[in-house]
């Protein structure tokens, strides 16, 4: 009998977001797998009915959407007001009514603090795997850390399972909680083509790209910074809101690279642009969440086959071996440009890299993600 599971994901269904694309690949993987997938979530404001297409994805016939609105209940539902207590609420009343009827799921899985919290209070038998890529009480406004980590401690001693995004979230939880018990790393993934994206090598120094969001700790500033000592290359910048885009142009060197924001683009967009590109780069400064982080856009940059720059920081040494990728000092544009320029200057030697990159993306496929998630699924329905 295949393993049925709920997915809860208390937030508006596509989302233009690194956890909206792994959210889609995992589901979507989980289901070729033979997995029976219910997934909650909010609907879009745009009413769209089947959010995998929005990710280049046709939902297999085991996945059943749940669309739940965390708006105020009639007559006043067209008021701007919401709330993740409605969509818990709601989810509530349709758990208690599939297990009436006897299609209740084997096991929930959650990556949102406060709705595995609900749930955990009103299932308690019901088996709850949560996932780890953050702690929540450290990145909230001081008036509200004590309370989510009350709910953080409650849910990482009394969910059935709990699994990490990286050794880094893992440790990280571990001493700030003291959690003694197993913990499981399942690293994010990348959907690799079936052959190696074709790319224009004697332009490499045109093939330069960033994706990801412009957050001050993600590091495009420090790439920005290094356009100074690029001259004659174009970095092309995927992502981030208008504001931000702003902001960073301000930063803009007179002289060097020239620099082009894309804006937020479409997933399969991103895939296009990063399947042209020969240089890829990984920026990340030393903080916030780059200490337990697990960047989608590393493992798509190693799929794509691009020679990859990564800021050498512990997270991203879980993953990559010393000759996948080239390693640059964190907060270092100058190191940065350097490395860059160095992969120019020596084109075949930056192929092979992206060769080498594109064989080690094999062991972070959406596939081997989801059959280390169904190992430890059946685990748990067993032990329950």
């Amino acid at each position: 009998m295949s393993l049925r599971i709920l997915y809860v994901f208390p937030e508006p269904f596509p989302l233009p977001k690194a956890r909206g694309v792994q959210v889609a690949h995992t589901l979507h993987t989980l289901a070729q797998e033979g997995v029976q997938v219910t997934l909650a979530f909010v609907p879009p404001s745009d009413g769209a009915l089947d959010p995998f297409s929005y990710y280049g994805l046709t939902r297999p016939a085991n996945v059943e959407l749940l669309p739940i609105s965390r708006r105020l209940p009639w007559p006043l539902h067209t008021l701007p007001s919401h709330s993740n207590r409605w969509f818990v609420g709601r989810l509530t009343r349709w758990l208690k009514k599939a297990r009436k009827q006897n299609r209740s799921p084997q096991l929930m899985m959650a990556r949102h603090l406060k709705a595995s919290h609900a749930l955990l209070r009103q299932f308690p038998q019901l088996p709850l795997l949560f996932e780890v890529h953050e702690i929540f009480a450290e990145n909230a406004p001081p008036s509200k850390q004590p309370r989510l980590q009350r709910m953080e401690a409650t849910v990482l001693n009394h969910a059935t399972g709990i699994i990490a995004i990286s050794t880094g979230a893992a440790e990280r939880v571990k001493a700030r909680y003291g959690v003694q018990r197993d913990m499981p790393i399942v690293p994010s993934g990348a959907m690799l083509p079936e052959s190696a994206p074709e790319k224009d090598w004697s332009q490499i120094n045109q093939q330069i790209v960033y994706a990801g969001s412009l957050y001050e700790w993600k590091g495009a500033q420090d790439l920005i910074a290094a356009a100074e000592w690029l001259p004659g290359c174009t970095i092309t910048l995927i992502g981030g809101d208008p504001h931000r885009i702003t902001e960073l142009t301000r930063d803009i060197p007179a002289t060097g690279a020239a620099i082009q924001f894309t804006g937020h683009l479409p997933h399969r967009q991103v895939l296009e642009a990063i399947g042209h590109a020969c240089i890829a780069i990984l920026p990340n400064r030393p903080r916030s969440v780059s200490a337990f982080t697990s960047p989608l856009k590393l493992f798509e940059y190693l799929a794509a086959g691009c020679a990859v720059v990564v800021t050498d920081l512990p997270v991203f040494r879980e993953v990559l071996e010393n000759d996948d990728v080239r390693w640059t000092p964190p907060d270092n544009p100058r190191a940065l440009a350097a490395s860059i320029r160095e992969l120019i200057e020596h084109p075949a030697r930056a192929q092979a890299l992206g060769a080498c990159a594109r064989q080690r993306a094999q062991d972070f496929t959406w596939q081997a993600r989801a059959r280390r998630l169904i190992r430890i699924m059946e685990e748990m329905v067993h032990v329950a």
